[in-house]
């Protein structure tokens, strides 16, 4: 795998058992992305987007093929193997947010830092807390964000670590309109400065818009 690729998949397959026998969700997807590049994946609902966001990210195992990420083989890991290239390599943003209800929006954001014992956390957090907009907010509690507080809360966790690739899973997915507008941009603006390679799924046309490239999947498999 050359330098500048930061993520390849080698005929990857997810299936699960499901009542009517086996379902292939993933099917024989190959792909390569750059260090650096921004990646839309866009198609119809259940066309496997979200489980193959999981599994470039090392959030789920593949049934077959191989993924490399930051020249580490995923597929040859085990889930501690998994966790340490995650904490290392990745971040990630999901529709629902998915903050810790019992943490401020500083506590939220230090927590990746704190999981691999980097010094000066909280400083780090404070400072990408603010470049979000959210310096005024950083003792409040998720319950007491709105929407897109909240959201901005979980892009300053993905980023506060610096990660070599950013995933986000329908971020604009639980936003208004308006609100989606400026966490789009806000995304492209955290993205451009840390030089992040972005992988994003998305039904919103504006957002895949402003990627480098856009990969549209349909019934498991890129198209």
């Amino acid at each position: 795998m050359t330098r500048d690729i930061v993520l390849k998949a080698e005929q990857v397959t997810r299936q699960v058992n499901s009542p009517d026998g086996l379902l292939t969700i993933v099917r024989d997807v190959n792909l390569e992305i750059r260090a650096r590049e921004s990646v839309a994946i866009v198609g119809p609902s259940g066309a496997g987007k979200s489980t193959l966001l999981a599994l470039l990210a090392g959030l789920d195992t593949a049934s077959s093929g191989k993924i490399w990420l930051a020249g580490e083989e995923l597929s040859a890991l085990d889930e501690d193997g998994r966790a340490r290239v995650r904490a290392a390599h990745v971040g990630f943003v999901f529709q629902s947010f998915h903050l810790v209800p019992a943490l401020t929006a500083l506590e939220n954001v230090m927590l990746p830092l704190e999981l691999r014992a980097e010094h000066n956390a909280r400083e780090r957090a404070n400072d990408m807390l603010a470049r979000v907009g959210l310096a005024a907010r950083t003792e409040h509690y998720p319950r007491q964000l709105s929407g897109g507080e909240q959201q901005r809360v979980a892009m300053a966790r993905a980023s506060v670590g610096q990660p070599s690739v950013l995933f986000a899973d329908e971020p604009t997915g639980n936003l208004d309109s308006a609100t989606g507008e400026r966490i789009i941009d806000l995304f492209f603006e955290l993205n451009a400065a840390a030089q992040t390679t972005l992988v994003l799924v998305t039904h919103d046309r504006e957002l895949a818009g402003r990627c480098g490239r856009v990969l549209v999947m349909d019934g498991g498999a890129l198209v």
